[in-house]
Protein backbone atom coordinates (compact mmCIF):
# COMPACT_ATOMS: atom_id res chain seq x y z
CA UNK A 1 0.00 0.00 0.00
CA UNK A 2 2.76 2.46 0.88
CA UNK A 3 4.75 1.76 -2.27
CA UNK A 4 1.59 2.18 -4.39
CA UNK A 5 0.92 5.60 -2.87
CA UNK A 6 4.48 6.79 -3.50
CA UNK A 7 4.03 6.18 -7.25
CA UNK A 8 0.74 8.05 -7.62
CA UNK A 9 1.40 11.78 -8.10
CA UNK A 10 -1.63 13.05 -9.90
CA UNK A 11 -4.34 15.43 -8.72
CA UNK A 12 -5.00 15.17 -5.00
CA UNK A 13 -4.32 11.44 -4.89
CA UNK A 14 -0.75 11.78 -3.68
CA UNK A 15 -1.63 14.03 -0.75
CA UNK A 16 -4.49 11.69 0.17
CA UNK A 17 -2.19 8.67 0.08
CA UNK A 18 0.38 10.53 2.10
CA UNK A 19 -2.23 11.18 4.79
CA UNK A 20 -3.16 7.48 4.75
CA UNK A 21 0.48 6.50 5.11
CA UNK A 22 0.91 8.91 8.00
CA UNK A 23 -2.20 7.54 9.66
CA UNK A 24 -1.03 3.93 9.29
CA UNK A 25 2.46 4.74 10.54
CA UNK A 26 0.95 6.59 13.49
CA UNK A 27 -1.20 3.57 14.36
CA UNK A 28 1.83 1.26 14.17
CA UNK A 29 3.79 3.58 16.46
CA UNK A 30 0.91 3.87 18.90
CA UNK A 31 0.44 0.10 19.07
CA UNK A 32 4.16 -0.34 19.60
CA UNK A 33 4.03 1.99 22.58
CA UNK A 34 0.82 0.61 24.03
CA UNK A 35 1.67 -3.09 23.90
CA UNK A 36 4.47 -2.90 26.50
CA UNK A 37 2.29 -0.63 28.61
CA UNK A 38 -0.56 -3.13 28.53
CA UNK A 39 1.85 -5.91 29.46
CA UNK A 40 3.15 -3.80 32.32
CA UNK A 41 -0.41 -3.43 33.65
CA UNK A 42 -0.66 -7.16 34.24
CA UNK A 43 0.18 -8.59 37.65
CA UNK A 44 2.84 -11.20 36.94
CA UNK A 45 2.47 -14.09 39.38
CA UNK A 46 5.13 -16.75 39.87
CA UNK A 47 3.48 -19.66 41.70
CA UNK A 48 4.25 -23.23 42.73
CA UNK A 49 2.97 -25.79 40.22
CA UNK A 50 0.73 -27.39 42.84
CA UNK A 51 -1.31 -24.17 43.04
CA UNK A 52 -2.37 -24.12 39.40
CA UNK A 53 -5.93 -25.44 39.60
CA UNK A 54 -6.93 -23.39 42.63
CA UNK A 55 -4.98 -20.25 41.71
CA UNK A 56 -6.35 -20.17 38.17
CA UNK A 57 -9.85 -20.15 39.67
CA UNK A 58 -8.97 -17.52 42.28
CA UNK A 59 -7.26 -15.42 39.62
CA UNK A 60 -10.34 -15.53 37.40
CA UNK A 61 -12.47 -14.38 40.33
CA UNK A 62 -10.11 -11.45 41.03
CA UNK A 63 -10.09 -10.41 37.38
CA UNK A 64 -13.89 -10.54 37.23
CA UNK A 65 -14.18 -8.41 40.37
CA UNK A 66 -11.55 -5.81 39.51
CA UNK A 67 -11.09 -5.87 35.71
CA UNK A 68 -7.40 -6.31 36.49
CA UNK A 69 -5.17 -8.60 34.46
CA UNK A 70 -2.93 -11.46 35.55
CA UNK A 71 -0.10 -13.35 33.91
CA UNK A 72 0.51 -16.66 35.69
CA UNK A 73 3.74 -18.65 35.57
CA UNK A 74 3.76 -22.08 37.26
CA UNK A 75 6.82 -24.18 38.04
CA UNK A 76 8.75 -25.57 40.99
CA UNK A 77 9.17 -22.98 43.75
CA UNK A 78 12.93 -23.47 43.52
CA UNK A 79 13.03 -22.67 39.80
CA UNK A 80 10.82 -19.61 40.20
CA UNK A 81 12.85 -18.24 43.10
CA UNK A 82 16.04 -18.59 41.07
CA UNK A 83 14.41 -16.80 38.14
CA UNK A 84 13.38 -13.91 40.38
CA UNK A 85 16.92 -13.77 41.77
CA UNK A 86 18.20 -13.49 38.21
CA UNK A 87 15.89 -10.55 37.45
CA UNK A 88 12.71 -12.12 36.07
CA UNK A 89 9.91 -9.51 36.21
CA UNK A 90 7.57 -11.08 38.77
CA UNK A 91 5.20 -9.01 40.92
CA UNK A 92 4.06 -11.82 43.23
CA UNK A 93 5.79 -14.98 44.43
CA UNK A 94 3.64 -17.82 45.82
CA UNK A 95 5.88 -20.57 47.18
CA UNK A 96 5.10 -24.14 48.25
CA UNK A 97 7.41 -23.83 51.25
CA UNK A 98 8.96 -21.33 53.62
CA UNK A 99 12.52 -22.06 52.51
CA UNK A 100 12.31 -20.54 49.04
CA UNK A 101 10.44 -17.50 50.29
CA UNK A 102 13.18 -17.07 52.91
CA UNK A 103 15.77 -17.50 50.15
CA UNK A 104 14.44 -14.43 48.37
CA UNK A 105 13.79 -12.50 51.56
CA UNK A 106 17.40 -13.03 52.66
CA UNK A 107 18.48 -11.43 49.39
CA UNK A 108 16.16 -8.43 49.91
CA UNK A 109 13.98 -9.46 46.96
CA UNK A 110 10.68 -9.51 48.88
CA UNK A 111 8.81 -6.32 49.76
CA UNK A 112 8.93 -5.97 53.57
CA UNK A 113 5.62 -6.57 55.29
CA UNK A 114 3.91 -7.91 52.15
CA UNK A 115 4.10 -11.63 52.93
CA UNK A 116 1.60 -13.96 54.52
CA UNK A 117 1.69 -17.71 55.19
CA UNK A 118 -1.61 -18.41 53.52
CA UNK A 119 -2.17 -22.13 52.90
CA UNK A 120 -1.40 -25.61 54.15
CA UNK A 121 -1.49 -28.95 52.37
CA UNK A 122 -1.11 -32.69 52.94
CA UNK A 123 1.14 -35.35 51.43
CA UNK A 124 -0.39 -38.46 49.86
CA UNK A 125 0.60 -41.64 48.06
CA UNK A 126 -1.19 -42.10 44.75
CA UNK A 127 -1.66 -44.84 42.16
CA UNK A 128 -3.30 -44.90 38.71
CA UNK A 129 -7.08 -44.97 38.93
CA UNK A 130 -7.29 -48.59 37.80
CA UNK A 131 -4.63 -49.84 40.21
CA UNK A 132 -5.57 -52.33 42.92
CA UNK A 133 -2.75 -51.18 45.23
CA UNK A 134 -3.69 -50.66 48.88
CA UNK A 135 -1.68 -49.80 51.98
CA UNK A 136 -1.67 -48.13 55.35
CA UNK A 137 1.15 -45.62 55.65
CA UNK A 138 3.01 -46.16 58.90
CA UNK A 139 6.49 -47.00 60.14
CA UNK A 140 8.11 -49.58 57.88
CA UNK A 141 5.14 -49.92 55.50
CA UNK A 142 5.96 -52.12 52.44
CA UNK A 143 6.53 -49.39 49.86
CA UNK A 144 9.19 -51.29 47.90
CA UNK A 145 6.89 -54.30 47.62
CA UNK A 146 4.04 -52.10 46.39
CA UNK A 147 6.27 -50.69 43.65
CA UNK A 148 6.94 -54.12 42.13
CA UNK A 149 9.28 -53.52 39.21
CA UNK A 150 8.25 -49.89 38.85
CA UNK A 151 9.53 -46.56 40.13
CA UNK A 152 8.17 -44.07 42.62
CA UNK A 153 7.29 -40.71 41.03
CA UNK A 154 8.36 -37.72 43.12
CA UNK A 155 9.44 -34.14 42.57
CA UNK A 156 13.18 -33.39 42.76
CA UNK A 157 14.15 -34.32 46.32
CA UNK A 158 17.00 -31.81 46.58
CA UNK A 159 15.28 -28.56 45.61
CA UNK A 160 11.54 -28.87 44.98
CA UNK A 161 9.39 -28.55 48.13
CA UNK A 162 7.14 -31.54 47.32
CA UNK A 163 10.19 -33.75 46.80
CA UNK A 164 11.86 -32.54 49.97
CA UNK A 165 8.70 -33.16 52.01
CA UNK A 166 8.33 -36.62 50.46
CA UNK A 167 11.90 -37.66 51.16
CA UNK A 168 11.63 -36.41 54.75
CA UNK A 169 8.45 -38.47 55.24
CA UNK A 170 10.00 -41.64 53.84
CA UNK A 171 13.09 -41.21 55.99
CA UNK A 172 10.94 -40.60 59.06
CA UNK A 173 8.99 -43.79 58.36
CA UNK A 174 12.15 -45.80 57.79
CA UNK A 175 11.49 -46.76 54.16
CA UNK A 176 13.66 -44.33 52.18
CA UNK A 177 16.62 -46.74 51.97
CA UNK A 178 14.41 -49.39 50.38
CA UNK A 179 13.35 -47.14 47.47
CA UNK A 180 15.99 -44.42 47.04
CA UNK A 181 17.46 -46.10 43.93
CA UNK A 182 13.99 -46.49 42.43
CA UNK A 183 12.84 -42.87 42.30
CA UNK A 184 11.52 -41.27 39.12
CA UNK A 185 12.34 -37.64 39.88
CA UNK A 186 10.30 -34.96 38.11
CA UNK A 187 10.95 -31.24 37.75
CA UNK A 188 7.87 -30.36 39.82
CA UNK A 189 5.00 -32.06 41.62
CA UNK A 190 2.56 -31.76 38.70
CA UNK A 191 5.07 -33.53 36.47
CA UNK A 192 5.28 -36.34 39.04
CA UNK A 193 1.48 -36.47 39.07
CA UNK A 194 1.41 -36.88 35.29
CA UNK A 195 3.77 -39.85 35.44
CA UNK A 196 1.29 -41.71 37.62
CA UNK A 197 -1.79 -40.50 35.71
CA UNK A 198 -0.25 -41.78 32.47
CA UNK A 199 0.61 -45.15 34.03
CA UNK A 200 4.33 -44.58 33.62
CA UNK A 201 4.87 -45.01 37.35
CA UNK A 202 2.82 -47.34 39.59
CA UNK A 203 3.00 -44.98 42.58
CA UNK A 204 3.78 -41.36 43.31
CA UNK A 205 3.96 -38.93 46.19
CA UNK A 206 2.18 -35.62 45.65
CA UNK A 207 0.10 -33.12 47.55
CA UNK A 208 -3.50 -34.00 48.35
CA UNK A 209 -4.63 -31.05 46.21
CA UNK A 210 -2.80 -32.44 43.16
CA UNK A 211 -4.47 -35.81 43.55
CA UNK A 212 -7.86 -34.14 43.85
CA UNK A 213 -7.24 -32.23 40.61
CA UNK A 214 -6.37 -35.34 38.56
CA UNK A 215 -9.20 -37.81 37.85
CA UNK A 216 -6.79 -40.43 36.47
CA UNK A 217 -5.25 -41.16 39.90
CA UNK A 218 -6.51 -42.22 43.31
CA UNK A 219 -5.15 -41.72 46.81
CA UNK A 220 -4.10 -44.99 48.46
CA UNK A 221 -2.58 -43.52 51.61
CA UNK A 222 -1.97 -40.28 53.48
CA UNK A 223 1.33 -39.51 55.21
CA UNK A 224 1.12 -38.69 58.91
CA UNK A 225 1.54 -34.92 59.40
CA UNK A 226 4.37 -35.50 61.89
CA UNK A 227 6.39 -37.49 59.33
CA UNK A 228 7.50 -34.35 57.49
CA UNK A 229 7.85 -30.58 58.09
CA UNK A 230 4.61 -28.60 57.95
CA UNK A 231 3.55 -27.86 54.36
CA UNK A 232 3.18 -24.09 54.27
CA UNK A 233 2.50 -21.84 51.26
CA UNK A 234 3.64 -18.23 51.77
CA UNK A 235 2.84 -15.47 49.25
CA UNK A 236 4.41 -12.02 48.95
CA UNK A 237 5.04 -9.07 46.63
CA UNK A 238 8.52 -8.83 45.14
CA UNK A 239 10.65 -5.82 45.99
CA UNK A 240 10.97 -4.72 42.36
CA UNK A 241 7.23 -4.72 41.67
CA UNK A 242 5.80 -1.31 40.82
CA UNK A 243 2.31 -2.57 40.04
CA UNK A 244 -0.18 -1.35 42.70
CA UNK A 245 -2.50 -4.22 41.78
CA UNK A 246 0.03 -6.76 43.09
CA UNK A 247 -0.70 -5.99 46.76
CA UNK A 248 -4.42 -5.93 45.98
CA UNK A 249 -4.21 -9.40 44.45
CA UNK A 250 -2.34 -10.77 47.47
CA UNK A 251 -5.03 -9.28 49.72
CA UNK A 252 -7.75 -10.83 47.56
CA UNK A 253 -6.14 -14.24 48.03
CA UNK A 254 -6.86 -13.82 51.74
CA UNK A 255 -10.52 -12.94 51.17
CA UNK A 256 -13.40 -15.24 51.99
CA UNK A 257 -14.15 -15.67 48.28
CA UNK A 258 -10.62 -16.86 47.47
CA UNK A 259 -10.39 -18.97 50.61
CA UNK A 260 -13.55 -20.85 49.60
CA UNK A 261 -11.85 -21.75 46.32
CA UNK A 262 -8.70 -22.98 48.07
CA UNK A 263 -10.71 -25.06 50.54
CA UNK A 264 -12.75 -26.61 47.72
CA UNK A 265 -9.49 -27.70 46.08
CA UNK A 266 -8.28 -29.37 49.28
CA UNK A 267 -6.00 -26.72 50.79
CA UNK A 268 -6.07 -25.69 54.44
CA UNK A 269 -6.41 -21.94 54.99
CA UNK A 270 -4.05 -20.65 57.68
CA UNK A 271 -5.29 -17.07 58.13
CA UNK A 272 -8.69 -15.53 58.88
CA UNK A 273 -10.45 -13.90 55.89
CA UNK A 274 -9.14 -10.42 55.07
CA UNK A 275 -11.56 -7.51 55.13
CA UNK A 276 -11.41 -4.41 52.96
Amino acid sequence: MISECSLRNYGGAFSTCRRIVALVMGMIFTLGVLQPALAADRVIVFAAASLKTALDAAGSAWQAATAGELAMSYAASSALAKQIEQGAPADVFFSADRDWMAYLDDRNLIKPGSGVELLGNELVLIAPLGSAAQTVIAKGFPLALLLGDGRLAMADVKAVPAGKYAKAALESLGVWASVETRIAQAENVRAALKLVAAGEAPLGIVYKTDAMAEPAVRIIGQFPPDSHPPIIYPVAVTVDSTNPDAADFVKFLQSGQAQAIFIEQGFTVLVPPATN
